[in-house]
Order: structure tokens, then sequence, then C-alpha cells
């Protein structure tokens, strides 16, 4: 095909590797529970979330920033593959594997989106900014409220502990109080109906 510019083309190139995305499968389950949910899923959801729950960030928040980081946060593991939240030594191993599938996704663009885009999913890991910290809140709430929708389904497969929860989604609090309060009480819940061990 002939396209009109180079530039064009790297945009193209990008749109059609990203499509891959839709077949990393994720190990949440749907709301009704009848199968797995997808990145690109996550990703839409993730980005409706922060469009209806925005007021209740900690902080002022430029929403467009947090819709971006949704839609590119999790791109990388086109290369990198997902890795369960609780698992901390995979977790561990896979940023390695993230950094250098950033550099060749996002490389795919031209100069200024590439850098653009790396900027962006690097702020969102870092979670330094009130845009990266709510957004981070909303990537976790987003499997958390799935786990609640499904009688906690992922969380008694992979055999996940309150004292895991807590430790791995306090930093929600960092961007929305609300949500982690909310968090809280789904946790509560899932101790209380024997679901998870404390």
């Amino acid at each position: 095909m002939n396209f009109p510019s180079d530039r064009f083309k790297k945009q193209i190139d990008f749109i059609i590797e990203i499509d891959k995305i839709k077949h990393i499968f994720r190990k949440t389950r749907l709301f009704d529970g009848s199968r797995f949910e997808n990145d690109a899923e996550h990703a839409w959801h993730f980005a409706l979330l922060a469009l209806v729950l925005q007021e209740y960030a900690n902080d002022a928040i430029d929403v467009h920033k947090v819709i971006t980081m949704a839609l590119i946060h999790d791109i990388v593991e086109i290369d990198a593959g997902d890795v369960i939240a609780y698992d901390t030594e995979q977790r561990l191993l896979a940023e390695e594997k993230e950094r250098k599938a950033a550099e060749r996704i996002f490389g795919i663009l031209p100069d200024e989106q590439r850098d653009e885009f790396k900027k962006i999913w690097n702020e969102f890991e870092e979670r330094k900014t009130p845009e990266a910290r709510f957004a981070a809140a909303l990537d976790r709430f987003e499997p958390i409220l799935q786990n609640y929708m499904t009688n906690f389904s992922t969380w008694k497969e992979h055999d996940i502990t309150h004292s895991m929860l807590m430790k791995t989604n306090q930093h929600i609090a960092d961007g929305s109080e609300i949500l982690w309060q909310t968090v809280e009480r789904m946790f509560s819940e899932a101790l209380d109906s024997n679901a998870i061990t404390e």
C-alpha cells in the first residue's frame, strides 16, 4: 500500500501492532463471569472509569491524560504478557520486559509521538503525579470490582489473602480515598464470607 507520508505509515504500523493487545488475556473475569477479560477490554473499561469517576480523585487532574494512560499502560504486555498483581516475584521480573517492550512498541511511532507515549507511560509507572496516582487507583479498582462481581473468583483460584490484597492495593488511597474506602469494604466482605483468608 502507498501511504501519503512516512509518518502516516508509522502510525498505521503502530495501530496494526497494538491490535495484538486483544489477544492478551488477564487473570480476571468479566462481571458476568463468562470468560477472562483481555487487555483491550481492560483499557477501555479503565478509560471509562476515569471519565465517570474523575470527581473522586484526591487532587485536581487532567482527565485526558488519565484516559491516555488507561489506553496505553498495558500495551507493553503484547511482549511482556500479563502477570497477576499479587505475584511480587514475577512482577519484578516483568518490569524489565515491560521497559524493553515500551521501547520497541512505542518506537514504531513517529519520534515525537514515541517520546510523548513513553513519557506518559513512564509517568503512569512512577505514580508521582496526581494523574498517575489516580490512574493507578483505577487500574487496580477495575479488577477488584470484577472479583467482587464474580464472587471473588480470581482471589479464590490463586489463594489471594486479605493481607496480600491490602499490601498490593494500598496505593489506591494515594489516588482516591473514596475508592480505597470502597475497596476496603469489598476486602472485608470477602474475608467475612470466607472467600479469602487473613
